[in-house]
């Protein structure tokens, strides 16, 4: 017996359909249930270009992944707009020099849970900083959750609300921390 498989039947058995396929959604077109995948491979890949464009200080490409009027939130600190967001991180971390290449740290988001309703999501995730410690050894130093509203705007995925929660070390901690890091100006 010969069985023939259709490429599209193959993705779709390959990446699990766990947010596609759940009990008691109504069936869907075949159109409508890729074009759902492709929103949450498009809302992970925001998830790990975050992660990568911090690690790289690449602050104009970390601001684009915000929408036009999208929000970086943290306790009471709130920053509104690419502009506010892109001066947070210089402020937080100074400007990186010319050829910058990050050998100190690096970024780990996970556990991501996606939630799309057509051209809004819904994302949570858990993050830890990993930091070079003592003798070149990876160490964790941050670790938090995440709670994101996305949006569709033009035709591309961003992140309309971050909002970023540390579990380890406290916020204060790791204020303290940060300020004891960073290069004097």
């Amino acid at each position: 017996m010969i069985v023939r498989v259709s490429a599209l039947a193959i993705l779709l058995a390959t990446l699990g359909m766990p947010a596609v396929a759940l009990a008691g959604d109504a069936p869907r077109t075949v159109e409508a249930r890729l074009q759902r995948i492709e929103d949450e491979l498009a809302i992970r890949r925001v998830l790990v270009d975050y992660s990568a464009t911090q690690d790289a200080r690449d602050y104009a490409g970390y601001a684009a992944l915000f929408a036009r009027e999208g929000e970086w939130v943290n306790g009471k600190t709130v920053h509104k707009g690419r502009e506010a967001i892109h001066k947070m991180l210089i402020d937080l971390y100074g400007a990186p020099p010319p050829g910058y290449v990050n050998t100190e740290s690096y970024h780990i988001s996970s556990n991501p849970q996606i939630d799309i309703e057509g051209d809004r999501a819904r994302a949570r995730s858990r993050h830890l900083l990993v930091l070079r410690g003592p003798d070149g050894a990876p160490t964790p130093a941050l670790a938090g959750i995440y709670e994101d509203e996305f949006i569709r705007e033009d035709g591309a995925w961003k992140i309309l609300r971050r909002v970023d929660t540390p579990v380890m070390p406290t916020p204060a901690e790791w204020m303290e921390f940060i300020r004891k890091r960073r290069p004097a100006q």
